[in-house]
């Protein structure tokens, strides 16, 4: 399910900046006191968006295309100049309250769970679960963060042989506790991203979204929230994966068991079209890319948050 592909390495904490004047009001996170202070660096400024519910996707400490989204968007929640840069006026306003990593105990739960994932979809259907196969994999994803962070923030730990009673540090993320129903989601096919909004028009969460790779199968217009599944199973219809060698040697379908390796993921939110979605994925960091077969793929923790926001009847508007 990890992706071995490069990430930035965490930046070390920087010397705070010094506040900007003006009548910005200072977006707070949930779990901020009086000691909260301006972020200091593009790492404490995705914990600290993320603790807002806007995701810069996997936490890595880079900079990146998404990062710049969720800036922007905090930037428009806020009413700065929507430059997706961390500038002063932008760190001034998002404030972070320490600590900004927490620590975790590794368990014997935490072990018991892991179980490798079947190469084949037939494999894949005989098995229990289709659960997280590492524990770097599973802490990943507890954090939001990529496997890269990770290990940069614990270099001792042998990922090969953790023991119980390992401490690992993980940033100290969660998303705010859902204020009710979202009124609408909107995509963006251009920018590859889903927001959540309340009656009012404000943003209620940001996420990067992967979208379908064959332009004629990415849906536009107004849709709805049809259903909603928390850990779903999953069918494997050979006739939507013609290119599926052994799809065309079973030629029938496959019922595939939940778990963070399923192939919707750990999420399911199903629209009034017919074989569309917005749904998770085993491969967060791959989010954010033109890949899949038409439905919208979000990491597990963004799409098991979504579906705390909707309910059957929730308008759905994807834009060009």
């Amino acid at each position: 399910m990890t992706n071995s592909g490069p990430a930035a390495p965490v930046s070390p904490p920087a010397a705070p900046q010094p506040a900007a004047t003006g009548a910005v009001q200072a977006a707070r996170d949930p779990s901020e006191g009086s000691s909260a202070r301006p972020v200091r660096d593009v790492f404490e400024a995705q914990v600290a968006m993320a603790r807002l519910g806007i995701s810069a996707g996997s936490i890595d400490g880079a900079l990146g295309s998404q990062t710049r989204a969720a800036l922007r968007t905090f930037q428009r929640r806020v009413g700065l100049a929507q430059t997706g840069a961390l500038d002063g006026d932008t760190r001034a306003a998002l404030r972070i309250a320490p600590p900004v990593l927490t620590s975790h105990t590794v368990t014997s739960n935490d072990l018991a769970r892991l179980l490798p994932v079947a190469s084949t979809w037939l494999g894949k259907s005989e098995q229990p679960r289709l659960d997280y196969e590492t524990l770097l994999e599973y802490l990943a994803e507890k954090a939001h963060a990529h496997p890269l962070t990770i290990r940069r923030l614990n270099p001792g730990i042998d990922w090969d042989n953790v023991p119980v009673g390992a401490v690992v540090s993980l940033p100290s993320v969660d998303y705010p506790p859902p204020q009710g129903r979202a009124a609408c989601v909107k995509i963006s096919l251009s920018n590859k991203a889903l927001e959540a909004f309340d009656a009012s028009s404000n943003v209620l969460a940001h996420f990067p979204c992967s979208i379908g790779r064959v332009a004629e199968k990415r849906p536009v217009g107004a849709l709805s929230v049809l259903l909603t599944a928390p850990n779903p199973n999953y069918t494997f219809n050979p006739d939507i994966f013609p290119e599926s060698e052994e799809g065309r040697r079973l030629g029938r379908k496959l019922v595939l068991p939940p778990g963070p390796n399923n192939p919707v993921g750990t999420a399911w939110i199903g629209l009034d079209r017919p074989g569309y979605g917005i749904h998770g994925t085993p491969w967060p960091e791959l989010v954010g890319r033109t890949e899949s077969h038409g439905c919208f793929r979000l990491a597990n923790w963004n799409a098991e948050y979504l579906l705390k926001l909707v309910a059957p009847g929730t308008p759905v508007l994807i834009e060009p």
